[in-house]
């Protein structure tokens, strides 16, 4: 008999054991209609909470203790052209959030696909191979 005429049967035996993580099963993904959902009001009232927050600090009254920090007493940091910038900009957010919270998955595929169709014969795929 060779070296190679017996062959020992059945599986590969690998280190660690089921309980000891040995073998592992890849997780279930959720279903993506109620998380997009979800995430569109999660982040609309993020920015809500963000703007809200906002407002409160600069309506606050400064700290009464000599080494609190005072908000709104003693001279602004910020100058008026920050102070402008942070406010359309703060405009701009809630304008971008409430446009997107109006459109559906659905509309935003007809519009793209509306851009696409206006857009020249140039862009098209060309065809290559017979047929």
């Amino acid at each position: 008999m060779s070296e190679y005429s017996i062959r020992p049967g059945g599986s590969l035996k690998l280190k660690g054991g089921v309980a000891e993580g040995g073998i592992v099963k890849k997780k279930k993904k959720k279903s993506k209609a109620k998380s997009e959902a979800s995430t569109k009001n999660q982040e609309l009232e993020k920015v809500k909470e963000l703007l809200f927050q906002e407002e409160d600090v600069d309506r606050t009254p400064s700290g009464s203790g000599r080494n609190s920090p005072s908000v709104s007493g003693g001279p602004s940091r910020k100058t008026e052209a920050e102070k402008r910038f942070e406010e359309v900009q703060k405009r701009r957010l809630g304008q971008r959030v409430a446009k997107l919270a109006n459109k559906t998955h659905k509309d935003r595929v007809s519009e793209f696909n509306s851009h696409l169709e206006s857009l020249s014969e140039h862009h098209d795929i060309p065809k290559v191979g017979p047929g």
